[in-house]
């Protein structure tokens, strides 16, 4: 016998949590389709040249690479936007730009697994190619607010500029070592203060390791100042006022002006220095989302500007932004803030089965429900030997561990005998029903 095991990180899915899984993935997709976004899909397994050409050096050690029979170098996709980037040099003569897409999927990363963390996680992109518009900016910020406000959940959505950085850094001349020290900055939160501070004094030495700490706000009270105070500062830091500092200060515009200058501005969006992200194919604005009321579980939707992404795959210049959810990270942090949502909008009517030799009117009984707009599962087993009471019994527990609201149960001419509705919560019977009665009751 072989010992039914899975892979560390790796995880099967009960009907139950699947449905919470795919009703908080229909909910994300309704979100994205109301911004006029539109699907994709690309596969899970590609030329491992594809995948490793501006990953860096953390993706290459996380990444399932393999030579399959064909002698072919492969390997499973550790995020959406590199096989992204691929797909729109491919089909760039396909598609209208500006274009706006989203895609759901799987993705695969040999890391170390922790809360909300696996090797086998779902990721939910979202992107607009062919704009190097603040506007694209601002529009996946607010997508990104719109999709976490609408599952209930409070977000501070920390912003920055991977280009206003780098500009930083040449001021204080270490741009040569811009890499290793976005690397060490993206860090920060996991490995702390002071070894981060040990990072960049070996890197660029002790003073310049002060400077950058400083410009990240570790070390000063400007971290926690308002979005134009912050903004202030770091251009100051970086030599004075540039196009990156003004595309900031435009998004901060297009926040007040979406809002109407509301308080809750402040609230959902801030500027914060220390958010570099840790791909190299980031070069402009840069984000990650926290919730309010669960930071520590860290970033659950986090993404930016990747002007020069498709470039190693097309020679025309293809602008870019995105971001992505982290659906595994999302549904723990939910679980942890009770807020998880029902496993609903599946069949919660049932269709009790009396005689196995009027399965097919049962059948024909259940169309005229699904027709009705009501999802309805016909239950196909009986035990003709026992008494009918007893088989509706059995039939109304099972119909209970499945979820189901509510049973149907025919008469003895399933398509033109009255019918009896049962409530499995309240337990009382309607007799006498038609089909359009039925129906009704259960809307209503």
């Amino acid at each position: 016998m072989i010992e039914p095991k899975i892979l560390k990180g790796f995880r099967d899915f009960l009907p139950q949590p699947e449905m919470v899984r795919r009703n908080l993935t229909e909910r994300i997709e309704a979100t994205f389709r109301s911004f006029g976004f539109v699907p994709i899909d690309t596969p899970a397994l590609e030329y491992a040249e594809i995948l490793l050409g501006k990953g860096g050096g953390e993706t290459e050690k996380q990444i399932y690479r393999f030579t399959d029979n064909g002698e072919r170098d492969v390997a499973l996709r550790f995020d959406l936007t590199v096989p992204f980037a691929r797909f729109t040099a491919l089909h760039q003569q396909e598609l209208n730009f500006p274009f706006k897409r989203y895609h759901i999927g799987k993705v695969w990363r040999g890391e170390n697994t922790q809360r909300g963390r696996y090797r086998e996680f779902t990721q939910c992109d979202f992107d607009i190619i062919g704009s190097d518009s603040p506007a694209a900016d601002f529009e996946i910020l607010l997508m990104i607010r719109s999709v976490l406000t609408d599952l209930n959940l409070g977000v501070d959505i920390k912003i920055n500029h991977r280009g206003l950085f780098n500009r930083f850094l040449s001021h204080i001349g270490q741009l040569e070592n811009s890499v290793e020290i976005l690397r060490a900055v993206d860090k920060i939160s996991k490995v702390g203060v002071d070894e981060t501070k040990q990072t960049l004094a070996g890197i660029a030495g002790d003073a310049n390791g002060q400077k950058i700490l400083e410009y990240i706000g570790v070390e000063t009270t400007g971290k926690d100042a308002s979005f134009e105070q912050a903004l202030n500062r770091i251009t100051e830091l970086s030599g004075g006022p540039s196009p990156e500092s003004e595309r900031l200060s435009l998004l901060h515009k297009f926040m007040n002006d979406a809002f109407l200058g509301t308080a809750d501005v402040g609230g959902a969006f801030s500027l914060d220095p220390s958010i570099t992200r840790g791909l190299d194919y980031y070069t402009g604005v840069v984000f990650e989302t926290f919730l309010t009321e669960l930071p520590d579980i860290g970033s659950i939707c986090s993404g930016g500007r990747y002007d020069n992404l498709a470039g190693l795959y097309t020679k025309n210049a293809i602008s870019g932004v995105g971001s992505s959810i982290g659906l595994d990270r999302m549904i723990a942090a939910l679980e942890s803030l009770n807020k998880l949502p029902p496993a609903n909008g599946f069949a919660a009517v049932a269709i009790a089965c009396l005689k196995r030799e009027d399965a097919g009117q049962y059948q024909a009984l259940a169309t005229q429900f699904r027709r009705a707009g009501v999802p309805c599962e016909v239950f196909t087993d009986t035990d003709e030997t026992a008494d009918s009471s007893k088989n509706l019994v059995k039939q109304f527990v099972l119909a209970e561990k499945k979820g189901h609201q509510w049973m149907i149960i025919p008469g003895a001419r399933p398509l033109s005998d009255p019918l009896t509705l049962r409530n499995l919560v309240t337990r009382k019977n309607q007799e006498g029903l038609s089909v359009d009665e039925v129906v009704s009751a259960i809307r209503d």
